[in-house]
């Protein structure tokens, strides 16, 4: 899995590479330092996830991350000192974020996510994250007619934080069969990632509290 490592801080590009160099299944292939260089980078290296900072010179991480979007996965690296880049970010379509201050495993764990095109949460940016994504969407928000039942039930998980295993044991169905619920929920609400779609549901009134795990041992990574 190819990854191109963004972020204006040499010091922290070069702590970053050593963590992923200890994952054999994990090449990083590119460093930039500012998000017009990563975008360049990107075309030419075509890397399967970028780690995106945000604050950075000449082009942030959010404009790159919308430039780049559906071109890769984009895992966002953030200090978490600034709502507003980070709900700016959800918004042009990263796939996560991750704090600067996580285990060297977990980043590693967030990268392979990613890249299998799972979205990947810190735990500890989950529920102020929902709490204030979820917030500004107009009440009354209504739910395609298409939804079934059952994706019904899987965007309510959605909206709790659940990863696809904990979806996957609450409905006593297979990891497969839940990643194809997500993908068709995804379609029908007309968004590219799992956070989007828990915002609908929650002006929509279709989920219960946001933050509710089944599984309390689990960082619910997506």
């Amino acid at each position: 899995m190819k990854v191109l490592i963004v972020d204006d801080h040499a010091t922290v590009r070069m702590g970053i590479r050593l963590v992923l160099q200890a994952a054999e299944d994990l090449e990083v292939i590119g460093e930039a330092a500012d998000g017009r260089s990563a975008i360049s980078m990107a075309k030419a290296l075509s890397p399967d996830v970028i780690l995106m900072d945000l604050r950075m010179p000449v082009l942030d991480g959010i404009e790159a991350t919308k430039a780049l979007h559906g071109s890769c996965a984009v895992v966002v690296l953030t200090t978490f000192d600034d709502d507003e880049y980070l709900f700016g970010a959800l918004q042009a379509g990263a796939h996560g974020f991750l704090l600067k201050s996580a285990q060297p495993q977990a980043i590693i764990m967030a990268v392979r996510a990613a890249g299998r095109g799972e979205s990947v949460l810190d735990p500890q940016v989950t529920s102020r994250i929902l709490a204030r994504a979820l917030a500004p969407e107009p009440a009354g928000a209504k739910l395609p007619e298409g939804l079934t039942a059952r994706e019904r039930e899987v965007l309510d998980g959605l909206a709790q934080g659940l990863s696809n295993p904990q979806l996957a044991r609450r409905l006593g169905i297979g990891h497969s069969t839940v990643k194809t619920h997500v993908s068709q929920v995804l379609a029908k609400l007309g968004v590219s990632t799992r956070l989007q779609a828990a915002r609908i549901a929650f002006a929509a009134g279709a989920t219960s509290s946001p933050g509710r795990r089944d599984d309390p041992a689990d960082p619910g990574r997506p």
